[in-house]
């Protein structure tokens, strides 16, 4: 202890406590101080940081030190709430605040673990269950939540029952229909960056929560496909079995959305066409793009999505396409001007194979088709090809013969690859 808290009353509390009690590597640290008002903290050198209740950062450490706090619901949505902190609020009462009882841990400055709502326990027993009826005030906790069971989803944690209930009539309520857009996204791209993201999905869909926050992923459950090629039928497990490909590809958080929003147009199929879903690639680019307008998506992220959406299935025909189609989709892609787009675009295709019932370990030899093939395009020279034209040429002069040559290095790849694998034979 130094002279900046001494004589402080100062527990860890949260993640840090929860993630030690689970073995997990601790990456940030939380404080409650009890006792004290912001005037004693900003003169031990604490600096003021938080807009709606006190939080200061240590002078040295730079770690967040928060005031023990309440709160009062005072209107719809996650900014509907009045604080109150004094130095009368107790730790006990500053817990019971919280989202989880997994989160509403404390140690205070001995290592003495303090655990009023049964955290521990409920740590052992694998089991998110909501700290008091404050939960259901907070629409964002219903978000959070699906995200701890992706976090959490290969330790196996359940929801507990009275909990899932509660998020439920959160739905029902119209509370989660507060839910503002910037929270929404920020919740699902850290979730999207877990391997177990499939879990967030079927958590939002079992409180009811997937048809407010993501409808358009919501409709894909229940529409059939063709059984020859989906044994799994519903599209909407087809998509979760996507998402499990792509995490066993260590898919990063672009991709993984890509692997999400990919089929959702077969839930604007005609009925009179199922199971079929010809055409479901174009159809589908409209609701990515609504869903990306509505939670304001980074720009990279709608990009791949709205490729994988429209060429997945051209993907998977790589073997029967034109070396002049390949390069158009080569094009599409853009990746002659982003190297790194190709990859993350047969990492979503691979995942859309493999994400169909008894196809999960299949190989994907279309994926190395398309990175030979765009490895042979991208060695050509198009200053030298310019250069080559003694009165300079025309610009769709030289666009043409780039592609020509282009197109050329893609033709002799696939006689190569063919050649390979005739000497296999």
């Amino acid at each position: 202890m130094n002279s900046v808290t001494e004589n402080l009353s100062i527990y860890l509390v949260g993640g840090a406590v929860r993630d030690q009690l689970m073995g997990l590597e601790v990456k940030d640290r939380d404080w409650v101080v009890t006792g004290v008002t912001p005037a004693q903290m900003i003169e031990r050198g604490f600096r003021p940081v938080g807009k709606d209740f006190p939080v200061f950062l240590h002078p040295e450490t730079h770690e967040e030190y928060a005031l023990a706090r309440t709160e009062r619901k005072t209107a719809p949505g996650y900014h509907g709430f009045a604080f109150i902190s004094d130095p009368s609020v107790t730790l006990e009462q500053d817990l019971m605040r919280r989202d989880l009882t997994i989160n509403a841990m404390a140690r205070d400055q001995e290592g003495n673990l303090i655990d009023p709502w049964g955290g521990q326990t409920d740590i052992e027993n694998r089991v998110l269950r909501h700290v008091s009826s404050a939960f259901a005030e907070d629409p964002v906790r219903v978000l959070r939540l699906a995200r701890f069971a992706a976090r959490f989803a290969q330790q196996d944690f359940k929801v507990a029952e009275d909990t899932l209930i509660v998020m439920q009539e959160m739905a029902i309520s119209g509370e989660v229909d507060a839910l503002v857009a910037e929270r929404v996204w920020r919740e699902l791209d850290a979730a999207l960056g877990y391997a177990g993201f499939r879990r967030f999905v079927e958590v939002l869909r079992d409180a009811d929560a997937l048809a407010v926050i993501l409808p358009e992923v919501e409709a894909l459950f229940g529409v059939p496909q063709t059984a020859k090629y989906h044994p799994e039928i519903d599209s909407g497990l087809h998509t979760l079995m996507v998402l499990d490909a792509a995490a066993r590809a260590n898919a990063n958080r672009k991709e993984m959305f890509a692997a999400l929003v990919h089929d959702l147009g077969k839930a604007l199929t005609p009925r009179n066409q199922l199971p079929s879903h010809r055409g479901h690639e174009q159809r589908g680019k409209a609701p990515v793009e609504a869903l990306c307008d509505r939670l304001r998506v980074p720009a990279a992220y709608r990009q791949l999505a709205l490729k994988v959406c429209e060429h997945h299935l051209l993907m998977h025909r790589m073997n029967e396409l034109r070396p002049a189609t390949v390069l158009k989709l080569l094009e599409a892609l853009d990746c002659f001007r982003k190297p790194d787009e190709v990859r993350a675009f047969v990492t979503c295709c691979a995942a859309d194979m493999r994400g169909r019932l008894g196809s999960e370990d299949d190989p994907y030899p279309q994926g190395e088709m398309l990175l030979e093939y765009y490895a042979a395009a991208a060695l050509v020279d198009s200053g030298k090809i310019a250069g080559s034209f003694n009165d300079g040429g025309s610009g769709e002069q030289i666009k043409h013969a780039v592609r020509q040559a282009r197109i050329d290095a893609i033709k002799d790849a696939g006689r190569g690859r063919e050649s390979r694998l005739a000497e296999k034979t």
